[in-house]
């Protein structure tokens, strides 16, 4: 196996779909004690799981004189759950989703922390609520961390995109309820959600937006099914002749089942560059919606300074 193939391996969802179901509910049990304790802010962004040398975890959730942090940790496979004053506890990975949430409940009331949460998952067909779901029983901690490699990956790459843009942007974030990983642009205007929107919806459209993450691919809300993991980017609103826009690398494309473009995962990295290639899809998409909507890209944009070298940094330091 090359250097490429370990650091970008292949990701068919039918090969990992189960241990995928899995760990997308273990995510939502710990992205939900954000949404019940932390302050809301804007589009959502504090629900949002964030990405760790180890795997996947809250930001400093406020409890009382304390706060906490919870961490899935993909390489040991167990979720720890670490105070303010130090203390700790661990719950295993790979049991069904109600012994885990059972569990997971039980360690944070052991340290004081009683958090209800609400437990029935979200963004997802048929859900089932945590406590009586024993149909998400299977988890491979093999191809779970493979793709948490994946992610590192794509993370370092959208942050080094984000970091092209000096307007209002979010972090590069996890959403666990769609089980994306994405960054989004800000214009500067606001915008009007869409009629009938539901909550989240309706929270996170109020400003007008662009978007590029990474999906693992799977079954949409609406039926559509991807069988590979795909780069996506949209604009909202949606502006008329988005689709027809041309965009970087060849092989992307506008997905009218999804309403987005998207960019295969297997045609990044089988890509001679990968990271040049996300890079292509994420500025070329959001260069299509951005002139299109006149956004004042003058004031938005900016070229950052290289950092300095390793070497030279160890030059300066005293």
């Amino acid at each position: 196996m090359t250097n490429q193939e370990q650091r970008w391996p292949a990701l068919p969802v039918d090969e990992w779909e189960p241990t995928y179901d899995t760990l997308h509910m273990y995510a939502q049990i710990a992205g939900k004690l954000s949404l019940a304790l932390r302050p809301m802010t804007n589009h959502w962004w504090q629900v949002a799981l964030e990405l760790s040398a180890r795997g996947l975890r809250t930001a400093a959730i406020p409890y009382g004189d304390r706060t906490f942090q919870m961490e899935l940790d993909l390489l040991e496979h167990q979720v720890r759950i670490e105070t303010s004053v130090g203390e700790r506890r661990a719950v295993p990975l790979g049991r069904p989703v109600r012994d885990f949430y059972a569990d997971t409940m039980a360690a944070l009331d052991d340290l004081g922390l009683h958090v209800p949460i609400w437990p029935q998952p979200v963004e997802v067909p048929d859900p089932i609520p945590f406590d009586r779901d024993d149909r998400h029983a299977t988890y491979d901690g093999a191809q779970a961390e493979r793709y948490w490699h994946v992610l590192c990956q794509v993370g370092a790459i959208l942050a080094e995109f984000r970091a092209r843009f000096t307007g209002k942007a979010s972090p590069v974030q996890f959403y666990w309820g769609s089980f994306d990983l994405a960054t989004t642009r800000y214009s500067g205007r606001s915008a009007e959600p869409p009629p009938g929107a539901d909550t989240i919806t309706r929270f996170s459209y109020t400003a007008e937006q662009s978007t590029v993450g990474f999906w693992p691919g799977g079954t949409w809300l609406n039926g559509e099914r991807v069988e590979q993991p795909v780069f996506f980017a949209y604009n909202y609103p949606g502006p008329p002749g988005i689709q027809d826009q041309p965009i970087a690398p060849a092989t992307a494309r506008f997905d009218a089942g999804l309403g987005e473009f998207i960019l295969s995962y297997d045609d990044v990295r089988n890509s001679a560059d990968p990271r040049q290639a996300i890079l292509d899809f994420a500025q070329s998409t959001y260069e299509a919606g951005a002139q299109l909507q006149d956004w004042p890209r003058e004031s938005l944009e900016w070229t950052p300074p290289m950092p300095p070298s390793h070497r030279r940094a160890l030059l300066l330091t005293p």
